[in-house]
């Protein structure tokens, strides 16, 4: 994240230390430098040309149904995620200016159950889509919060925003909605714990970020005499989100590459067939995860489908498996994961702890829904 790039001072005099590695010949960062990123640009460009050519050429895309479908699915993903994305960059670009010790004060130190449980209770109160979630995710990695926390605040996080919340409610009813949040934000917390755990093994590498707070630290003391040297005007948050975009590059090259993904896939697949096909059977949800996992799909692009296979299918273990399943195997918080820690174990033990939660109690909601 933004550890590849020069950081600022931040307020009340405190240093930042510049990410581990994030200069080296090793980074994991995104290109070398002086190479363009063809990932981030070529998929951007590509975005742009299908945008413009449904915004602009939607009678004329109609003699190539595909082309037409492909470019409808990347402006209706692109006009509910950008709201996320632009404030996923004003999070990442506050968050570059916080101090490490908030960080740590805030979320707890990370060492058992309630530093896991506070970042899940953070990752369900903020309102922003999966993509946007995890550019936020990765900067709270790289401000010091534990591996454990990181992965109960992205996998709490990414389809339990205010928004879709209430879309949620309106599609299969308030009861479920609530059972789907507490049932994600049980996930989180085992994840969480079981990451830590891996972490005090020594199976999994811990975070290099990580600080100790010193012993007279005073969250709101020092809050406030930070606060007193910052001015607040235009220039402050021009440059907050400047910062966070550059800080969200590595994210965004692999959340560019997924919605073109997802436009390919939804031009070439039929979503009627697996919003028919997938029901309450042992087969019929593992199928769905299947589905979820090779479908790149945004979370509020996620929620119809979900709630289809709640409603039509009479499948609610499907429909909460689906959302689940787009989260733990979601190849862009799999990559940025890498990208970040620098880890491939980190990464792939994202599905591997996360998967078999998802799995069990998708069958039970089947069972007894």
């Amino acid at each position: 994240m933004s550890g590849c790039h020069d950081e600022p001072e931040v307020p009340g005099g405190h240093s930042k230390e510049e990410m581990p590695g994030c200069h080296s010949e090793e980074s994991t960062c995104g290109p070398k430098k002086g190479r363009p990123d063809y990932l981030l640009w070529g998929s951007f460009g590509a975005i742009v040309m299908l945008y413009a050519g449904w915004l602009f050429f939607d009678t004329q895309l109609a003699a190539f149904p595909w082309a037409a479908t492909m470019s409808m699915a990347v402006f209706d993903l692109m006009n509910i995620m950008w709201w996320s994305l632009l404030m996923s960059f004003l999070f990442v670009g506050l968050l570059d200016r916080v101090p490490r010790e908030f960080v740590v004060a805030t979320l707890g130190d990370g060492r058992g159950f309630r530093g896991i449980f506070r970042a899940t209770v953070a990752g369900v109160l903020l309102d922003l889509c999966s993509h946007g979630i995890l550019m936020v995710g990765m900067k709270l990695y790289e401000r010091g919060a534990t591996i454990g926390q990181t992965i109960a605040f992205l996998v709490a996080s990414p389809w339990n925003s205010l928004s879709l919340t209430i879309i949620l409610i309106a599609l299969i009813g308030f009861g479920w909605t609530a059972v789907f949040t507490l049932l994600s934000m049980v996930i989180a917390v085992i994840a969480g714990m079981l990451f830590y755990s891996f972490e005090r093994a020594g199976t999994l590498p811990g975070n290099p970020n990580q600080i100790d707070l010193p012993h007279d630290f005073r969250f709101w003391r020092e809050a406030r005499a930070g606060l007193k040297t910052v001015k607040f005007d235009g220039d402050f948050f021009t440059n907050v989100m400047k910062d966070g975009v550059s800080g969200s590059k590595m994210v965004l090259r692999w959340i560019f590459f997924g919605v073109v993904l997802a436009g390919l896939v939804r031009a070439f697949v039929s979503t009627e067939d697996f919003q028919t096909y997938f029901g309450a059977s042992l087969a019929g949800l593992g199928a769905t995860m299947l589905v979820a996992t090779v479908i790149e799909i945004c979370s509020e692009g996620s929620s119809p489908i979900a709630a289809d296979l709640l409603n039509r299918g009479g499948a609610p273990g499907n429909g909460f498996a689906f959302l689940m399943t787009g989260v733990s195997t979601d190849y862009t918080e799999i990559m940025s994961l890498q990208n970040t820690t620098g880890s491939w174990k980190i990464a792939l033990f994202l599905p591997l702890v996360t998967v078999p939660q998802v799995l069990v109690i998708g069958w039970v909601m089947n069972q007894f829904g």
